[in-house]
């Protein structure tokens, strides 16, 4: 569909107050899900941060990596397995995860950012102690819970106008190195900086009244009555963690939370800098 140059006048137009609405604020982005394995998708992504960047947001990416790690696993023959929808890591396991998320994909990911016009830095978990970790749980191996998060690395690299890529491997004291939940990282590193808002990219149009009915999308919940459906069973497989997160994103004091539909091109810019938006937004209470 083309459109003419007054329409695209009006299109600038109606981004102009979320344009100052965001302008100088820090935006975390958890990326994931098909959005990540899609190339155009991957790049329609990558654009619409390099354009938050420019138009002066302080954009942070936060990316996992699961079917990659699978992928690599499964070359070196390597069998997956998964208790409560995390990924046993033996070691050999958390070498693997830290070879594929923090060189592979971030490597790529900055590179594809600076293609597009862009500054960006890749930085782990490990680096400058941004996520200090403990073991989760002895049958799950090296997956990690954080006990620590030190945001400075990336506070220097906005500074500079940059772009922190970040991978979400963590360590502890020892060097031991932890798989550690994307969502989970994305919403503590959110809550410490005390960002505008967290965007959660998924596979789903958001969260749902019917999980079987995308019309039945809810556009905006209060973190309470979110905790209300986890208390009461009303989420199903995948979603409870991501609310999870969501939910302790907002408590830890990030403005707004979204999960959005990261199937959709540009899914960012329709969240952030239209009146319509997509997806699901997490508030803590009355209208912010």
């Amino acid at each position: 569909m083309k459109i003419d140059n007054g329409q695209r006048a009006e299109v600038l137009i109606e981004a102009l107050p979320y344009i100052q609405k965001y302008y100088d604020k820090i935006v975390i982005v958890k990326y994931g899900g098909n959005a990540m394995i899609n190339p155009e998708l991957k790049r329609a992504v990558m654009g619409d941060l390099v354009l938050l960047s420019l138009i002066g947001v302080k954009v942070v990416l936060v990316h996992g990596g699961g079917p990659e790690i699978t992928e690599m696993l499964n070359k070196i023959g390597k069998k997956s397995e998964f208790v409560d929808g995390l990924r046993v890591t033996d070691k050999e396991t958390a070498d693997v995860v830290q070879m594929v998320l923090a060189g592979k994909i971030n490597k790529s990911l900055v590179n594809l950012l600076q293609s597009l016009g862009g500054k960006a830095m890749g930085l782990s978990g490990a680096d400058g102690g941004l996520i200090s970790a403990k073991q989760l749980d002895a049958k799950l191996g090296y997956v990690g819970e954080i006990t620590s998060v030190n945001v400075q690395p990336v506070l220097d690299l906005l500074e500079k106008g940059y772009i922190p890529v970040i991978s979400t491997v963590g360590c502890d004291a020892e060097g031991n190195v932890y798989n550690i939940n994307a969502d989970t990282a994305a919403a503590r590193i959110a809550g410490v900086l005390k960002a505008e808002s967290l965007i959660n990219m998924t596979d789903t149009v958001g969260l749902l009244e019917d999980a079987s009915d995308e019309s039945t999308l809810i556009s905006k919940i209060f973190v309470s009555e979110a905790q209300r459906l986890v208390n009461q069973g009303l989420l199903s497989g995948g979603m409870i963690p991501k609310v999870n997160c969501c939910i302790e994103a907002i408590r830890r004091g990030v403005k707004k939370v979204f999960i959005i539909d990261g199937r959709v091109p540009h899914s960012i810019l329709i969240e952030t800098l239209t009146d319509e938006g997509m997806g699901t937004m997490f508030v803590s209470g009355e209208e912010l």
